[in-house]
């Protein structure tokens, strides 16, 4: 297998894990049983204690360490994922967990959109057309949250998608290791969350389960998400936050019995099914392309 083969395999599984642990973020805030603001301060307090842990603990026995944040570039990617982690827990609490992941699932339609528009990678026709798609079911499930009292959370969770795709893009263009980045930018909604808490009051009923989130879920899955752009590309790497997407609804569906509506239902069936289509075809597209560089570099 070639080095590049190597990368691109290391890159699907890398973040297909950190996808499927994403999956069980949500269920485990909504299992906390608590107030918005004391929540987002305690799981981002965790998440930051434990990566900055881990991260100077490695830096003492390696040299080798990434930065926590590499220098300007860092600071900007922190500062998205950061931003959006704000947003991201604003729509837990004003929208439904599949409206929440059905919408975030439109990162990869952003990543595509500023890959093409920043790093001058243009998207191919299927592309285009996939968009399109996403771009309708995501209308469908907004319309239905108009009047419903839901429509503060899907627009958070709009913007919690756009800035998470910016960050992949940059990641990308950068080439610079931010595993650890996107988990400094847990300071941020820390701070905000903190000041907040102060003004509201503290509830949080079962904080075992935001232990469990901010010590191992949260650092495990924003660093194998965050190291993604490194060997695959952006749409690609998006692409793997439709684990969440799947199966979040589920795990809520399961737990709190929470059954999306109809309108919620067919925009969400629309996003997979197109989510899952494209991705097979990047698929089949990479492959294809690595076997043609295979060829290039082993004429007969």
């Amino acid at each position: 297998m070639a080095p590049s083969d190597d990368n691109h395999t290391k890159g699907l599984l890398l973040t297909a894990f950190g996808g499927l642990v994403l999956t069980i973020d949500i269920p485990l805030i909504r299992l906390a049983d608590g107030d918005h603001w004391p929540i987002l301060m305690v799981r981002s307090a965790i998440t930051f204690s434990v990566s900055l842990i881990v991260w100077l603990v490695w830096r003492s026995f390696s040299s080798k360490a990434p930065a926590f944040v590499p220098g300007r570039t860092g600071l900007l990617v922190a500062a998205l994922y950061g931003l959006s982690a704000v947003t991201f827990m604003g729509a837990v609490f004003y929208t439904t967990t599949a409206n929440l992941v059905f919408i975030l699932a439109l990162n990869s339609m952003f990543a595509a959109l500023f890959s093409w528009l920043f790093l001058k990678e243009r998207p191919a026709p299927a592309t285009l057309v996939a968009m399109v798609f996403m771009l309708a079911g995501v209308l469908i499930i907004v319309g239905d949250s108009i009047g419903t009292g839901n429509l503060a959370g899907d627009l958070m969770a709009l913007a919690s998608a756009i800035m998470i795709a910016a960050a992949i893009t940059i990641t990308r263009h950068s080439g610079k290791d931010m595993g650890f980045t996107a988990l400094a930018a847990i300071l941020l909604p820390f701070l905000v969350g903190a000041f907040m808490t102060s003004k509201v009051g503290y509830r949080i009923d079962d904080p075992l389960w935001i232990i469990i989130n901010g010590a191992i879920i949260m650092p495990i899955a924003f660093f194998c998400l965050a190291n993604g752009p490194k060997y695959l590309s952006g749409p690609e790497v998006a692409m793997f936050y439709l684990l969440e997407t799947v199966l979040a609804p589920i795990w809520v569906w399961m737990i709190f019995s929470e059954i999306p509506s109809t309108q919620s239902l067919v925009g969400g069936t629309i996003l997979i099914v197109t989510l899952i289509a494209h991705s097979l075809w990047q698929l089949h597209q990479g492959r294809r392309r690595r076997q043609a560089a295979r060829a290039l570099r082993h004429p007969i």
